[in-house]
């Protein structure tokens, strides 16, 4: 049960360092989006499309890690592991 808990926690821990690095693309597309420059209208769909795809799977990692979370709490072991922060 001890190792069934500390994977839990090390999945938890990198699905909320995926969602962070997603956050952050995405917000550099949104960014680069909104910013005046002379683009092209493809370009502007191109980088909208991408801003969406990116903060769409940052909120799908910050769900998971939510989960595992939520499966960490019940285990027996996991309440140690959930005191680390």
């Amino acid at each position: 049960m001890k190792q069934n808990a500390k994977g839990l926690y090390e999945k938890m821990l990198d699905f909320k360092r995926f969602a962070i690095s997603l956050l952050a693309v995405g917000s550099f597309f949104y960014l680069g989006m909104i910013l005046p420059t002379e683009q092209a209208l493809a370009d502007s769909h191109i980088m909208t499309a991408a801003s969406v795809f990116f903060l769409a799977g940052a909120i799908f990692f910050f769900v998971r890690s939510r989960k595992c979370r939520s499966l960490l709490a019940e285990t027996e072991g996991g309440d140690e592991y959930l005191m680390k922060k």
